[in-house]
């Protein structure tokens, strides 16, 4: 599985870069704020909202601490998408949050 950790993603992000970020945290987590721009989709839903992502497009896969995010991105790889974990999750993020 491929992996990226915050500091990689916030440099992508500095320069410009289109970044897809799936939240695979509960609603109730996001609502305390997530890395802008991400897309909630909480882990025990992904099954039936997968359809909603492109193939084609790469995806970076956060959660509080990497633990779901992994599970997540086993889950997805396994379903044909592009996926990278995001190491460390909400705990290790230090940038903006919205």
């Amino acid at each position: 599985m491929k992996s990226i950790t915050t500091e990689e993603l916030k440099a992508l992000m500095a320069q410009g870069k289109q970044v897809n970020i799936i939240d695979v945290r509960e609603a109730s987590e996001v609502a305390g704020g997530k890395i802008p721009g991400a897309v909630n989709m909480p882990l025990g839903l992904l099954e039936f909202k997968m359809n909603e992502l492109d193939k084609s497009k790469e995806y970076y896969v956060n959660c509080l601490s990497g633990g779901r995010s992994s599970s997540a991105c086993q889950f997805l790889d396994n379903q044909g998408y592009k996926v990278t974990n995001v190491e460390g999750g909400m705990m290790a993020w230090d940038g903006e949050i919205e």
